[in-house]
Order: C-alpha cells, then sequence, then structure tokens
C-alpha cells in the first residue's frame, strides 16, 4: 500500500468519505508542525511533530498561513496538547498506568512517553485514520512501542466500551483520557455518553478535552474568525455538530461523576503562557477542561 504524504491527502476530494482519513486530524497535525518551526515549540515541544507529517520546515513553513487568526488557533492546539500532558504527567505521579488518546489522528505522544512501560497506551480512533497513521509512522521511521494498542472505533457508530474491551483495556485500574479536538464534531448525545462511560469507570477516571461555547455568544473579531473556520472545516465534511454554554457543561459534568472540574478558557490561557502580555481577551471561545473523578484519593 503506497503511503499518502501531507500534500497527497490534501488533494483528495475535499469532503470526508468512507475509508479516508480525517482531514481535521491532518490540520491539527500541520498545526503542532508549524508550532515547532514558526515558534520553536515554546509551548509545546513535538520532535516528531514534522517527521510523522513527512515534510521539512521550509516546506511547512511555505504552505502555513500565518494571518491572525491562524495563529491563534496554532497556539491553542499547542496549549490544548501541553495541558492535557502536563496533566497527564500528574495523574502518573499518583498512580494512573493507563491512558486513552480518544481520537489520536496523528497524535505523537505514545512514540515519545517519557514514562515507558510504566504507562499502557491505547489510541482510539476511525479505522481508516490508523491505517494511515501507521503508514506514515512507518514512512517516518518511528517504531510503535511495545506499550502501544490500536483500538479502531467509530465513535458515531460503535461503543467506546466495546471497542476498548476488545483491546484489552483494564476497566479496573485508574486511566486517563485525552479527547483533543473531537468534541466539536460530535453531536452533544455522543459528547455526553463518551463523558457518563468515562465517570462509571469502576477506578479513578481524568479526561482531558477541549470544546467551544456557542458562537453567538461570542462578538467582533472572535466571531468572525469562529465563523470562518465552521465554514472552512464544513466545506472539508467535517463540520462542527456541538457547541457546550459552560456553566451547563459544568453541571452536567458533576451530575455524571465529576468531582473535580479544572477550566481553562481565553483568560486562563493568556494568564498561564503569556503573562507579560497586555492581552484582554473575552472569557467566551475554545477552552480547554480537565475532569477527575477522584475515586482513588
Amino acid at each position: 500500500m503506497s503511503v499518502p504524504t501531507a500534500q497527497s491527502v490534501l488533494a483528495e476530494d475535499s469532503a470526508m468519505q468512507a475509508g479516508h482519513p480525517s482531514r481535521t486530524a491532518l490540520g491539527a497535525a500541520r498545526h503542532r508542525a508549524a508550532h515547532q518551526v514558526l515558534e520553536r515549540g515554546f509551548i509545546f515541544s513535538d520532535p516528531f511533530a514534522l517527521p510523522i507529517l513527512g515534510i521539512g520546515a521550509d516546506a511547512i513553513v511555505q504552505d502555513t498561513q500565518d494571518d491572525e487568526f491562524t495563529r491563534k488557533l496554532r497556539l491553542f492546539i499547542a496549549i490544548r496538547s501541553r495541558l492535557a500532558e502536563d496533566a497527564l504527567a500528574m495523574a502518573v505521579a499518583r498512580g494512573v498506568r493507563q491512558l486513552v488518546i480518544l481520537g489520536a489522528g496523528l497524535d505523537t505522544y505514545a512514540y515519545r512517553n517519557p514514562f515507558g512501560n510504566t504507562l499502557r497506551i491505547f489510541e482510539v480512533d476511525y479505522p481508516a485514520t490508523q491505517v494511515w497513521k501507521r503508514e506514515r509512522l512507518a514512512a517516518a521511521s518511528i517504531p510503535i512501542p511495545s506499550t502501544l494498542i490500536f483500538a479502531p472505533v467509530d465513535f458515531e457508530r460503535e461503543s467506546l466500551a466495546s471497542g476498548l474491551t476488545a483491546a484489552g483495556f483494564d476497566a479496573d485500574q485508574p486511566t486517563f483520557f485525552t479527547w483533543l479536538g473531537v468534541v466539536p464534531y460530535l453531536t452533544e448525545s455522543t459528547v455526553y455518553a463518551t463523558l457518563e462511560f468515562i465517570a462509571g469507570l469502576p477506578a479513578d477516571a481524568n479526561v482531558v478535552f477541549d470544546y467551544a461555547n456557542p458562537v453567538e455568544s461570542s462578538s467582533g473579531a472572535t466571531s468572525v474568525g469562529r465563523r470562518a473556520l465552521a465554514d472552512r472545516v464544513a466545506a472539508a465534511g467535517e463540520e462542527f455538530k456541538s457547541s457546550f454554554d459552560t456553566d451547563t457543561l459544568f453541571a452536567k459534568l458533576r451530575s455524571v461523576g465529576f468531582r473535580e472540574i479544572e477550566d481553562f478558557g481565553p483568560p486562563q490561557m493568556v494568564a498561564r503562557f503569556f503573562p507579560d502580555r497586555n492581552i484582554t481577551v473575552s472569557s467566551r471561545g475554545g477552552h480547554i477542561l480537565r475532569a477527575a473523578t477522584g475515586r482513588s484519593r
């Protein structure tokens, strides 16, 4: 089977069809790679971000739009990866030994995992995307570690529980879930069903995911940029299907069993990563959220 380059995948028909890898997974990977070059990875360092795409630094710069909205999106993607991996490191220190990456795309954590055999990792994604990823890994000579298990699941048509069980997931072990760049593309019912599954696990469960407030709650340039992004992904056949009011989402998380909730909205991200800049931002927009059931404490 031939190995598609980033350029050849981009040249495919814009609509996502059965058997094709996710175009938005490719887009997120390109933003992570561009961050390594344009911002020198100062928020999130990933040595495999460029190799897994099969392109060099010069090519990624030439092919990257660097307008204000694109820069903000690129930094958001870097921040969500950084926050997720920081939270994971703290969870491992508390005894978590299983990681589930939901909608893994071209995420490279499993291949640079600093915890070695201590952490068992499950990558969950659409079957076609996983086939494409394994081809990209082979082309980049990135070995698949023995601690990694691929679990192909179609979130909208298959049970996450059955997919994980078939892959050997141990529901009785404390587990950390990362779920990045996925929630906006799922229906609200699928999002809540997944959160209920995670919260219902018998051992301590942690999850980090990103979500967006309803676009109509934003104004000015933020609203314009978000509508433009929605139009762009819809044109690629992977339209946004859900958004959440923060207070409503918090109430739902508590109702299904999450005891700890930490939310990073635009103001918290600016304070954490750009403390020396005098930036005023709205609390509405994209958020990164960490929730835990806290059963083992």
